[in-house]
Formats: C-alpha cells, structure tokens, sequence
C-alpha cells in the first residue's frame, strides 16, 4: 500500500510546488522584460526628440549628421539596431547603415502602431528557450502630426540569461521544498500505514492458529485506531468462541467415553451367550469400537489444538530413527519395508513429544495404506532455514483433485473407506505440529507412484514465533 500512496502524495505535493512556482517564474521572467523594454522606450523617447529638432529646421545638415552619429554610437555600445524613418518608410537615419523596417511580423505591427500616433504595445514575452528580438517604435511628432518613427530592434541573449539566473533560486527552493515534501509524505504515510501493518500480522497470526494474537490500540489515525481496537473486540469473540468449541468437543469426548466403555462391556458379556462368530455381534462389536477410536481421536484433537508446545533444540534425525525402529513390527506385519535414509544427525527446534506423535500418525497412515511388498521411507535433511522430515510410501495414494484436502478432518479418500480410521490422524498432526510453528504437507510420489508428506521445522531459534505473552 504504501508503494502506491507515498507516489500519490509525492506527486500531489509536487503538483502544488509546480503551480505556485510557474506563475513566479513568469512574473519575475515579465518584470525583467519590462525593465528591458522601459530601457528601449526611453531610449525611442530620445531619439524621437532629436529627429523632431532635426525635422523642425529648414537646414538640418547639421543636426541629421548628429541624429546619425547617435544612433552609431548607440549600436556600436549596445549592439541595438535603431532607426528613425519617414511615414513612407524611407529612412532618415539608421545604424547599421542600410537597415530597414521589417515587412512582416512584430516589428512591422510596432512601426504601424507607432505611425497611428502610439507608442508600440509590450511585446510578446521572450522565454529563455526562444531566440527572438524585441520591437519598439516611438512616433515623432510635429505640428500634431506623425511625422516620423523612431523603430528599435533589440537582441534578447541577456535578457535570456537574466531570467535563467533569476530562475535558479526559484528552482532551488522547488527542490527543497520537493525533499521536504518527500520527506513529510513518507512520515505520513509511516504514520498512517503502521497500524495497517500491525493489523495484517495480527490477522496473519490469528489464521495461523494463534488466537491470542492483539494489536495495541496506539498510533495512526483514530479512524484505525477505532479499527484496532475492533479488531481486538472480535478476536477476543472469537478465541472465546473457538475455545468453547475446544471445551465442549473435550467434555463430549470425555462424557461420551465412560458410558461407551461400559456399553461394549455388556456386548462383551452378552457375546459370551452367543454362538460363536455370530455376525450381528461381530457387527456391533466392531461399530462399537470404532466409536471408541473416533472419540479417543477427537479428544486427542481438542488437547492438540489447546495445548501449548514446547519447541528445544531436538535432534530430528535421532528421533525419526527411534520411530522407524518403534514401528518396524509393524511393518513387518503387513509386509512393508520401513527404511530410514539421510544424515545421521539433523537438529532442528521442536516440541520431541509432538513430534513424535506426529510422526507415529505419518508412518502408520503410509504403513497402513501401502501394499504388502512395497516401501516406506522416512528421511531428514536441512532446506535453508528449516528442517524438513519426509515420509513416502508407494500406496494407491490420492487424485490430484483429492490432494488438497487431505488432513481435513473426517476426510477420507473414496477408494480406502474400507481400511480402519476415523479421518482424525493427520488433523490431530496438523494441529500437534501447528503449536511449533511447523507445517505438514502432502504432494504425489512421483514417478513411483503413493503418497510424499513433509514435516516442516525451523532450524534456529530465531525462526520461532513469538511468545503468545507478548501480544
């Protein structure tokens, strides 16, 4: 977010600076071209009071030898081009030798408003980028009449290189109020952006399963303050309410087992009156026992999702081989080959208790599912910053459309409803591993086919989540 609001304030800020720097430019740009062409009219002015002596004399040799020198002089000091010329536009004197009025452009229009008895208007503004001349023309009067034009034509290099120097503070202090601004629009939106920030790690943390999760109602806008303290409100509602569903699954779990326990007691008893293998009581017998295993494994859940973890410094790869070995009966039993391969030592952070719940749940779930004479392997290996254990077995394993629900609660594959299990195993894995910052995944066993499920540890303590007592 704030990749897209720190530019829109930047450029809001710089917008502001442009339009309160453009007119001042222009200004000071016109107030040195005003000075430049007051310069030219006062000079028109004199020039005009010379040719106006000289017109009045009946022999102005003289005084027309003397108009011309000034205007010499004047061109040769300022490199100004000047003229005083009849209404016909004939001259009667010019420097540079020869020069004439302009036909077309602004210098015409100057010299025709000045032959209507008006000094030429302010001529069009001269920007620093445009290599242009500046008009001005004086009428020379006599007798109420025009009789004459005074007509200069003046080059604008210095004026250009006035306005540009003029221009340079200007643009210095546009600069620094930019980094200013830059620096404002950055601190306002840390300010405002903070408590979004706090909010979204929360809410990341509460659907991690940490639930205690808070965000400290401080700082930003009291619109997010108001938001946080909201939101807080809401996951107080909801760990509350998660919790009375953790409370009440136990006490079901635990209400529902003694009278269970006691009822396949009397099927028991009431079986030693029937023949033997009597089908309906196999049947009930067999039902009543799976109900026993679907409530022992619902309240190993809610202890799992309650319970805190203890996460040390666990030598995964130790542990991993203490199960292999605990479960090798087993496999054998059922014909399967239970192979440890990796490093003999891989350590990691992990709570040893719910690790090895976890992995008892992972071997006997791919034992249990693979095929008399097949594999299942079980390694350990460091990936970065984690530890990652690996179970695969050579199953039927599941469909790709199947794969993302694995490990919900309850779900079992279509094909293997026949094979015992209460659909809980890997939930309870889940939700064990959950407490420890670890993660369990499912991927396909490729290219032989079965099942691959990953256990995700963190390698140092620095990778831990943070203590639920600090929220």
């Amino acid at each position: 977010m704030r990749a897209r609001l720190l530019p829109l304030l930047i450029l809001l800020f710089a917008g502001v600076l442009v339009a309160l720097g453009l007119p001042l430019a222009a200004s000071q740009a016109a107030a040195k071209q005003q000075d430049v062409v007051v310069d030219r009219i006062d000079d028109t002015a004199r020039f005009a009071s010379l040719a106006q002596f000289v017109a009045a004399r009946a022999e102005p040799g003289d005084r027309l030898t003397t108009l011309r020198r000034e205007l010499r002089r004047y061109h040769d000091l300022y490199g100004i081009r000047a003229g005083v010329f009849y209404r016909d536009g004939q001259a009667m004197a010019t420097a540079p030798k020869g020069w004439r009025v302009p036909e077309t452009g602004a210098g015409k229009a100057a010299f025709q408003e000045a032959l209507a008895g008006r000094r030429s208007h302010d001529p069009e503004q001269v920007w620093p980028w445009q290599r242009r001349r500046i008009a001005v023309a004086s009428p020379v009067i006599r007798d109420g009449d025009v009789a004459a034009v005074v007509y200069t034509d003046s080059p604008t290099g210095q004026l250009r290189s006035r306005v540009l120097h003029g221009w340079l503070p200007i643009v210095g202090g546009e600069a620094a109020a930019l980094l200013v601004a830059v620096g404002a629009a950055y601190l306002l939106t840390r300010w405002v952006l903070r408590p979004v920030g706090t909010l979204d790690r929360a809410a990341h943390e509460i659907a991690t399963g940490e639930f205690t999760s808070r965000v400290a109602a401080s700082g930003g806008p009291p619109e997010l303050r108001h938001l946080a303290a909201s939101f807080n409100h809401m996951a107080g509602h909801v760990e509350q309410v998660l919790e009375q569903q953790r409370a009440f699954l136990a006490d079901a779990s635990h209400q529902l087992r003694n009278p269970l326990s006691a009822l396949l007691l009397r099927i028991e008893l009431l079986g030693l009156e029937l023949p033997e293998e009597h089908a309906e009581f196999e049947s009930v017998r067999a039902e009543g026992k799976r109900l026993a295993r679907v409530l022992d494994d619902l309240l190993a859940l809610a202890l799992a999702e309650h319970s805190p973890a203890d996460p040390q410094l666990t030598d995964v790869a130790e542990l991993a081989a203490e199960r292999v070995a605990a479960w090798h009966p087993v496999a054998r039993r059922d014909g399967v080959e239970l192979v440890l391969t990796g490093p003999k030592a891989v350590t990691g952070w992990a709570d040893p208790v719910a690790l090895s719940s976890a992995l008892d749940a992972v071997v006997d779930n791919a034992v249990k599912f693979s095929p008399s004479g097949k594999v299942v392997t079980l390694s350990a290996s460091v990936h970065g910053r984690h530890v990652v254990l690996e179970v695969t077995d050579n199953g039927p394993g599941v469909d790709q459309e199947e794969l993302a629900r694995v490990g919900d609660r309850f779900w079992r594959s279509s094909r293997h409803q026949n094979v015992s299990g209460s659909g809980l195993g890997l939930s309870i894995t889940r939700a064990l591993l959950a407490a420890g910052d670890a993660t369990l995944d499912f991927a396909p066993n490729e290219p032989d086919g079965g099942l691959r499920v990953l256990i995700t540890l963190p390698r140092d303590e620095s990778d831990l989540p943070a203590s639920r007592d600090d929220h």
